[in-house]
């Protein structure tokens, strides 16, 4: 810059010094915050620890994510190919085995690319995608377990009844309807929790994109947020686990007025399995999503989700083929198919 007549060096750069800074590209929220949401995306930060935690994690992730889906791909398989298990329950069955494959997929491949990756980076579009789907997966397979008890209700209750009651368009129907109320859960949750604008940071303390660690990063108010996922969550977990009592209320009455006791065993087993599945996953979803301040911290939150987003989705084909003797005899029979 020229001099003006008369100026002084040292005046200039007094005057450069005094020149004010230009206002930044994004504006400023009231408590100085940025007021859009990231442009490009969010971090997942996942789990603390070094390179030998880091490692550790991984290993487990990847021993649980492979169990899961050769556990469940085999369940499908089995169901679809063994006319003898051609029935309402391993209908319903086979459909969890999708769900549990489906919700574990939504989130264990990138959990496991990102313990070793520097960047550990999702997009927007792709964050907003993961919860969808998550969503999606989890709340239909709460309403299928209830769809569960209710065929098990009907067919140890009303036998002879079932075969019409429980005939292959009522139990699409029932499918169907369980995916409806999922997709219906998944839209809200997505889209009330998409609507926030995230200015405090576009680090998330989770492994995946989830509602409660998304809201923490949230500049503007998240009690619309907040009392709308503890009603749905709550109205959808209390509503399905009273299907659950107080079919299994019926069943076990039933049970205790038959004579035969390889009847009861046989039906032991089977709703023993079943009920076990259930307490495990409302268990879990129960202490994340509908008791406010059960999970103290998000570590406390980490844990609870590997719960059931890895563990409970390799434990299911685990916990209905150990207990069921159809299912065990069918893994004889493909196996011996195989075999010869």
């Amino acid at each position: 810059m020229a001099l003006r007549p008369g100026e002084h060096p040292g005046e200039l750069r007094s005057w450069q010094l005094s020149v004010p800074s230009l206002p930044s590209a994004m504006p400023a929220h009231r408590n100085g915050n940025l007021s859009a949401a990231p442009a490009w995306g969010f971090v997942l930060e996942g789990f603390r620890g070094g390179l030998e935690t880091q490692a550790l994690l991984f290993a487990i992730f990847l021993a649980l994510y492979l169990v899961t889906v050769l556990g469940n791909l085999t369940m499908i398989m089995l169901i679809t190919l063994d006319a003898r298990l051609h029935s309402p329950m391993y209908f319903f069955l086979k459909n969890l085995s999708f769900l549990d494959l489906c919700y574990s997929s939504a989130i264990a491949p990138n959990a496991i690319a990102n313990f070793f990756s520097s960047s550990k980076a999702i997009s927007f579009a792709g964050c907003a995608m993961q919860l969808f789907f998550f969503s999606l997966f989890v709340t239909t397979e709460g309403f299928l377990l209830a769809v569960m008890a209710y065929d098990r209700f009907m067919a140890i209750c009303s036998p002879l009844r079932y075969p019409v009651a429980m005939g292959p368009a009522t139990c699409a129907r029932l499918v169907l309807g369980a995916y409806f109320g999922g997709c219906l859960n998944s839209i809200v949750e997505t889209s009330l929790t998409f609507r926030l604008p995230f200015c405090r940071s576009n680090h998330i303390d989770h492994f995946f994109c989830d509602v409660p660690p998304l809201l923490q990063l949230s500049c503007a108010s998240t009690a619309l947020n907040e009392l709308v996922m503890f009603a749905i969550c709550g109205l959808i977990i209390v509503g399905t686990t009273l299907v659950v009592l107080v079919s299994y209320g019926y069943i076990m009455v039933t049970i205790l007025r038959m004579r035969s006791g390889s009847s009861r065993h046989k039906v032991f087993s089977t709703c023993g399995s079943h009920l076990t599945a259930v307490s495990l996953f409302y268990g879990t979803v129960f202490v994340m999503y509908a008791q406010p301040g059960a999970v103290a911290s998000m570590e406390q939150g980490k844990v609870v989700s590997i719960f059931y987003t890895l563990v409970i989705p390799m434990l299911n084909p685990l916990i209905y083929s150990l207990r069921n003797k159809d299912v065990k005899d069918a893994l004889r029979r493909l196996g011996q198919r195989c075999t010869a």
